[in-house]
């Protein structure tokens, strides 16, 4: 089990074989996904020239929107 303390300002230091795992590099940014009393740490997915911006809108991404949608 890897651990790390957190600091008085709710800050913490990511150890280095998390850091490896993940390919992390100054300037990644995270994701934190609560599950229960679990929380799951990844990599943020980086956006690429041509990812679609609208991505984030997920109550938007139904068949029926693609389709009346898909080609503006």
């Amino acid at each position: 089990m890897i651990t790390s303390k957190l600091s008085t300002k709710a800050q913490t230091t990511i150890p280095q074989p998390i850091r490896a795992a993940l390919q992390l590099q100054e300037g990644d940014e995270l994701v934190y996904e609560i599950e229960g009393q679990r929380v799951i740490l990844t990599k943020a997915r980086q956006v690429r020239e041509g990812d679609d911006p609208f991505r984030a809108f997920s109550e938007w991404d139904s068949a029926a929107d693609r389709k009346a949608y898909g080609k503006l």
